[in-house]
This record gives C-alpha cells, sequence and structure tokens, in this order.
C-alpha cells in the first residue's frame, strides 16, 4: 500500500479580510514521528520525502503534494487546502501547471512533424506568412522555437512583479497581441547561435499548431493528449476565466508585504506556453507515456531529448536536462504566483517525480523548491 502523509493545522485566521492576509501566514504544527518504513534497496528514499512534508505548512507554502514512481512508489500530501479554514490539503488537488504546459505544446508539434503536416526544419514563417517583418532576415525554424533557440524577444506583459502582475490579475492580453509586440521588436540573436528560456517561443508554437490544424490549440491538447490519456483533470481555462474549476488548494503570494490570496487570475496571456490545469496524477500519467514512445514516435520523440550544441544550452524540445548525483534526469518546472509544479524523470522511467507545492515564492524561487521538494526523489 502507498504511504501516504496528510498533516494539517489549524488556521486562526477567521478575523482577515477577503484578499489581504496578514503575514506570517503560515504557522507550522508538531508532525507525528513516522513509522518505520520497509522499503526495497531501489525504491525511492520514502525517509527523507517524508522529512520533506513534515514541514509544510510554514511561512512560505500552504500546501504539498508529491507523487513518485518508477522503481517503488510514494505519495505523500501535507499542508491547508485553504488559510481561513486550516481544511487539509486535498491530496487530487487541480492546480496551475504552468510551463509544464510547454511539454504538451512540444509534444502536439512533434505528433505533427511524425504525421508530416509541419518540417521542423521549415521557416516558422512557412506555417505563420506575414508573422516576422523584413528585419528577420535569418527567420528562426520550428526546431528553433522548440529549443528556444529562435532569436525572438518578449512580446508585452501585464507586469514583471509579482506585484505589477496581481493589479493585472482580470485583465487579458491575447497570445496574437503578445506574438505581434515581440517580432516588431526585431530578432535579438541569430537563430540557433544561443539558448534563451523564454515563453515567447511556445506562444509562436501555440498559433502555429492553430493554423496548421485549422483547430483551438485547446481543444488540440485535449484531442490528441488529455482523452487518448484518460487525463480527465487536465485542460485549460476558457478565454479569460480566472477559476480553477473543481477541488483544488488556494494559491498565496506576497503582495506589497502582505499574503494574499492568489488562487483567481486570468492566465490567457500565458496561453500555450503555461495556462494549463492539471493534477499530480494526470500529469504522472502524461510523463510515463511519452516517455515510453506512447505520445509522440521515437524518431520525434528524441527531439526532446536532444540539447543544442551551444554552450550552456540544457533544453532540449520542451525537456530539460538536470544531472543530480551522476544521474541524468530530463524534466520541466513550472511556475506561477502561488503554484509551483515539476515533472521530471530518469530517461527509462526507473524513476519519476510529479509535485505541485503551494508557495508564496513559488514565482520568484522556483530552484530553492526543486532543492527541497524534488531532490530528495531521485536521492537513490
Amino acid at each position: 500500500m502507498k504511504p501516504r502523509l496528510r498533516i494539517a493545522v489549524a488556521a486562526l485566521l477567521a478575523g482577515l479580510g477577503p484578499v489581504a492576509l496578514a503575514a506570517p501566514a503560515f504557522a507550522a504544527a508538531p508532525a507525528a514521528a513516522p513509522a518505520p518504513v520497509h522499503r526495497p534497496a531501489t525504491g525511492p528514499d520514502t525517509e527523507a520525502l517524508r522529512k520533506v512534508l513534515a514541514g509544510v505548512p510554514d511561512a512560505d507554502t500552504s500546501a504539498a503534494l508529491i507523487r513518485v514512481g518508477g522503481k517503488g512508489s510514494w505519495t505523500g500530501t501535507a499542508g491547508v487546502r485553504d488559510l481561513r479554514t486550516g481544511a487539509p490539503a486535498l491530496e487530487h488537488a487541480r492546480f496551475r501547471a504552468g510551463s509544464t504546459t510547454k511539454v504538451v505544446t512540444a509534444a502536439i508539434v512533434l505528433q505533427l512533424a511524425a504525421e508530416g503536416t509541419v518540417d521542423l526544419d521549415a521557416p516558422v514563417s512557412r506555417y505563420l506568412p506575414g508573422l516576422l517583418p523584413a528585419s528577420f532576415t535569418e527567420p528562426p525554424t520550428v526546431r528553433h522555437l522548440l529549443t528556444y533557440t529562435s532569436g525572438l524577444r518578449p512580446g508585452a506583459n501585464l507586469g514583471n512583479t509579482t506585484e505589477e502582475m496581481y493589479a493585472n490579475r482580470f485583465r487579458t492580453l491575447s497570445p496574437e497581441r503578445v506574438v505581434a509586440t515581440a517580432v516588431a521588436k526585431g530578432p535579438a540573436f541569430t537563430p540557433g547561435t544561443r539558448q534563451v528560456y523564454q515563453n515567447i517561443d511556445y506562444t509562436v508554437l501555440g498559433l502555429l499548431i492553430e493554423k496548421v490544424t485549422g483547430d483551438a490549440y485547446a481543444h488540440q491538447a485535449q484531442a490528441r493528449i488529455f482523452r487518448p490519456l484518460g487525463m480527465r483533470h487536465t485542460g485549460f481555462p476558457a478565454g479569460a476565466d480566472p477559476r480553477v474549476h473543481g477541488p483544488h488548494n488556494r494559491g498565496y503570494a506576497v503582495v506589497g508585504g502582505r499574503t494574499a490570496d492568489v488562487t483567481e487570475w486570468n492566465m490567457s496571456d500565458r496561453w500555450a506556453a503555461g495556462d494549463m490545469i492539471s493534477t499530480t496524477a494526470d500529469l504522472e500519467r502524461f510523463l510515463v507515456a511519452l516517455f515510453s514512445g506512447r505520445v509522440v514516435p521515437d524518431p520525434q520523440l528524441k527531439e526532446m531529448f536532444t540539447v543544442p550544441g551551444i554552450k550552456g544550452a540544457t533544453y532540449g524540445a520542451g525537456l530539460q536536462r538536470f544531472v543530480v548525483g551522476g544521474k541524468e534526469i530530463w524534466g520541466k518546472t513550472g511556475s506561477r504566483p502561488g503554484y509551483h509544479t515539476v515533472l521530471a524523470a530518469t530517461r527509462d522511467l526507473s524513476r519519476t517525480l510529479v509535485y505541485s507545492v503551494n508557495s508564496k515564492s513559488a514565482r520568484e524561487d522556483g530552484f530553492a523548491l526543486v532543492q527541497r521538494f524534488g531532490l530528495p526523489a531521485f536521492n537513490r
């Protein structure tokens, strides 16, 4: 039986206002000593994982959901669903998956390549005529977009800090507008000479998917990936809908020096680069199917595990390469205000990890969260 951990605290927040919560908002409660765990040597280090969750909630993190699979499996849930009620965190909660969306987008483009609809080495202007102004004397290819080597500049946004973004959280900025403002700036560098991680490449890929299929990006994701894999709790908001529908743990961030509820947020500007809502179980299903070759055929799947020969490059098509303790891991992080997500695995699926953490520092300090909640899953 999979061990599960659920730690809850009473939240003494009844008198606080509907948006701003007096900081510090998270208070830790004593955790019971974990029972002895008998595990095979090849399985995950569940003791380390339990210790990770034993500290939740704390001053930064209100909830954490972790799923580890491969040779041995483990799931754990800790924290609270809502600071006002102190109700326990939901194990199967839906959450904003952030930039893990890009792995889905890359998979759709690679499927189209396998079908012969898209040539990865063709300039993007073949599929989106009129997209690039004359300043792009060397237009990026589809592969350049997939690997963040396009040379495109960032487009318009609704703020560069959490405070600025929060003030605009119910505004809409269309992908078309984001791309138009990006290409109007001209290229930042010659395609294929540098790797710069950014959303704009995958926003363009979302437009490409819609152009070549004649269908909405969100519907293509449903038809090609979510529905065939049985990802029943994964999808995209309808237009500018700021809500997370279905059971979910609320997200919090520091805004103006106070802890604010940031669960409701229109993230339509992130779209194919970061607007997906999912669950840990669904993302685990996607991760295993993808690495097993059941989503993208093997010739195209290799693109995900091929890093361009550019100094400092770490990304293939959608996936990033990490080395932890000599072990090669491929995965993707996703960070939005209040929500931090990771999906990662060894290439042979001997170890898989998916987690969602509700953290005030989700957008500002994702690396610290990866160290805390991600690396222990790959210790053994």
